[in-house]
């Protein structure tokens, strides 16, 4: 062979060579072709029958409350609770799934927004309006669920009732000394618990505050859900409470010794009646 022929292309002492490159190229160019049309035909029908899935990612609509919350939100508990209400680490937690029910607690009764940690947030003058909470409750309800309360027309309707009736009204006097006295004291005036706080007074307390405070279980206080409590239960108490506040000047059941329960009443009984007995005993005894 001399050098000449030793210089040229594979191909050209292959028979047909460039066109089996050729054809071979071409397939490949034509299995990609159809790869990719197959793909963005599969992705077209998924994204025609599935329409759910964009949206998803979409940020969902709030209503016209919600909106007024997500502002209110923004400028006064977005510090603490972080975008989102997803909290914020040694500063606020997280409100998702706390519900309407806790916000309009802790906005009505003055204890958010904060000044500062705390052992306890203490009841004082609320910053915003009723019409303020319930709004900024919206939101928070919107964006993580979470327990709500019945309107007040219906609840206040429905103490009233149980008020009304002495079975209901001795019931909810049962189950307050039940599950609340313990924490709340016999006179519903509170009391001291660990580490700095305290269960506080419900002398000044609104029936939503206290329907809300059993809904949600505020800060040291146990959650009563419908589980434990039905709606039924949680009037009765209810009643019972506000009777007691209204009827706290007049005792139907004799002297209240302060009403601080059954203590005070047993020392009475052994000091006072003990002793007056057993001076009736010795007056007896010197007679006879």
């Amino acid at each position: 062979m001399t050098s000449d022929e030793s210089k040229r292309p594979l191909s050209r002492l292959v028979p047909g060579g460039k066109r089996a490159a050729r054809s071979k190229l071409r397939r490949r160019l034509s299995a990609a072709v159809r790869l990719v049309a197959a793909l963005t035909l599969v992705g077209g029908l998924y994204s025609a029958y599935a329409p759910g899935v964009g949206r998803a990612e979409e940020t969902p609509t709030l209503s016209a409350a919600a909106e007024r919350g997500k502002a209110i939100y923004e400028q006064s508990c977005i510090t603490c609770h972080g975008r989102n209400a997803q909290g914020v680490e040694d500063r606020g937690p997280s409100l998702i799934g706390v519900g309407s029910a806790a916000v309009e607690f802790q906005v009505n009764t003055g204890r958010m927004p904060l000044a500062r940690q705390e052992a306890q947030a203490e009841r004082k003058q609320p910053q915003l309006t009723e019409q303020q909470a319930a709004d900024l409750g919206a939101y928070i309800q919107e964006l993580g669920g979470g327990p709500q309360l019945p309107s007040a027309e219906s609840l206040d309707e429905q103490v009233r009732k149980a008020t009304e009736d002495s079975k209901t009204l001795a019931h909810g006097g049962e189950l307050y000394r039940v599950n609340c006295s313990s924490c709340h004291a016999f006179s519903t005036g509170g009391g001291a618990l660990s580490s700095g706080k305290f269960a506080p007074s419900l002398q000044h307390s609104t029936n939503r505050d206290i329907y809300a405070a059993m809904l949600t279980g505020p800060q040291n206080m146990p959650v009563f859900g419908n589980n434990q409590l039905s709606p039924d239960d949680k009037a009765a108490i209810i009643a019972y409470i506000q009777d007691l506040n209204k009827n706290e000047a007049t005792d139907p059941g004799g002297w209240s010794i302060g009403r601080y329960g059954p203590v005070p009443e047993g020392i009475v009984v052994f000091l006072v009646g003990i002793a007056l007995l057993v001076f009736a005993t010795l007056w007896i005894a010197g007679k006879s």
